[in-house]
């Protein structure tokens, strides 16, 4: 199973997460990644993995 991480400590709130994968993603209040499905599924999965390659801080992790 796969499994997505975030550290919020790289994320400078570009938001490209949220706009390729907003079912995984979303900003909290600050604008910074929020994780909201650790595990995704299918489409929800290969959206994560295109997130991570937009990402401009590298700040989300696919642990297989």
């Amino acid at each position: 199973m796969t499994r997505i991480s975030v550290d919020t400590d790289k994320c400078i709130g570009a938001a490209q997460c949220v706009l390729t994968a907003p079912e995984v993603f979303d900003q909290d209040d600050d604008g910074f990644v929020a994780l909201l499905q650790e595990e995704p599924e299918g489409q929800e999965e290969r959206s994560a993995r295109m997130a991570r390659s937009v990402c401009p801080a590298q700040a989300i992790t696919v642990h297989e």
